[in-house]
């Protein structure tokens, strides 16, 4: 969970301010919290100013963490063993925060007293309390697991710390009609480009801001993903038609370093704009479904595979370390559940 609060001062009334990058699922957190309130002026989340609310966000006083000394000087060990296994930024984010929030939890106690005892009380008291999803406490347990591996004297037993249990949910799928929907909203080649090469490759959003004009290799009609998710290579190939649409897009555009620039020449495309971009054809549409940009992959994903394409060939364009990952495609496709007849139709 990546947020930052501080102290402000909303109409005369001590608050915290809270902001984060742009996410349903940390919306969703904050507004279970009473008194949440979003300021439009600031673009800007502020709650009540109390001991709750400062253990939450993992403030203490204005300016300083809830850590303790220890507790910095060992989320930064762990940030710097994370580096020096050449995890990469995001991964590294992620878990550095999941761990600093523990450590919050724990700061009057030393790091080397925690027990597997502590972890359950965490999960119960602080997780399940709040309410925070599985994923969130699975981040958490990541961490502690990764960083007490590299801890000597310590009383928690790695081996025993448990997983929540897997919840199976099913991908968000659109027809193909809706995404043709989606991707005809922009008249601005920039953006219509950005949505249909996400969708025609099956791209992630990290992955498309990363492309350079030279990983579009037009003579073998593939674009090469470079140290994608898990540090991985990958190629997927390239349709005729995004490719006519990639050469009108460049000749308009003339890409220095990356293949989709924000307004500073040289520095990539953001992924708050790119979100925004995706919000603004999202609009143009009738859809009234709760639509994401990670939908157009799920999309690209479940239509190869109503057409034909078999399943290890999705896993290699999508860029799965597991074939289990890719087979909860076969669960949304309708391709075979169409054939099936309702004993109904035969009352």
């Amino acid at each position: 969970m990546i947020w930052k609060a501080k102290f402000i001062i909303h109409n005369k009334i001590a608050r915290i301010g809270v902001t984060f990058e742009k996410s349903d699922e940390l919306i969703r957190q904050i507004k279970k919290i009473e008194d949440a309130r979003w300021d439009p002026s600031v673009k800007r989340w502020h709650v009540p100013d109390n001991p709750d609310n400062r253990t939450y966000f993992n403030i203490a006083e204005k300016g300083n963490t809830a850590l303790s000394a220890e507790g910095l000087r060992h989320v930064d060990q762990f940030i710097r063993w994370l580096a020096a296994k050449r995890y990469s930024d995001n991964t590294i984010k992620t878990y550095s925060e999941a761990l600093r929030c523990f450590f919050a939890y724990y700061r009057d106690k030393n790091v080397c007293d925690i027990t597997n005892a502590d972890v359950l009380d965490f999960n119960n008291d602080y997780i399940l309390k709040r309410k925070l999803s599985s994923s969130y406490q699975n981040q958490i347990t990541t961490a502690i697991k990764l960083y007490f591996r590299t801890v000597r004297e310590t009383k928690i037993d790695v081996e025993k710390i448990e997983r929540p249990k897997k919840t199976n949910l099913l991908p968000n799928v659109l027809s193909k009609e809706e995404v043709k929907e989606i991707l005809e909203a922009h008249r601005n080649i920039k953006h219509k480009t950005m949505l249909c090469l996400i969708y025609s490759c099956g791209l992630r959003r990290s992955e498309l801001l990363q492309l350079k004009p030279q990983d579009i290799d037009s003579r073998r009609n593939v674009v090469v993903i470079r140290q994608a998710k898990g540090r991985k290579d990958r190629i997927a190939p390239l349709s005729a038609k995004i490719l006519t649409l990639l050469r009108e897009y460049y000749k308009q555009y003339r890409p220095k370093i990356w293949l989709f620039e924000g307004q500073e020449d040289g520095m990539p495309y953001s992924e708050q704009s790119l979100q925004s971009v995706f919000k603004t054809a999202l609009k143009k549409t009738t859809n009234t479904k709760p639509v994401t940009l990670h939908w157009l992959r799920h999309s690209y994903a479940t239509h190869l595979l109503e057409s034909g394409t078999d399943l290890r060939y999705i896993q290699e364009l999508l860029g799965h370390k597991s074939s289990r990952t890719t087979e909860i495609y076969t669960h949304v496709s309708t391709k075979n559940l169409q054939q099936i007849k309702s004993p109904f139709d035969d009352l």
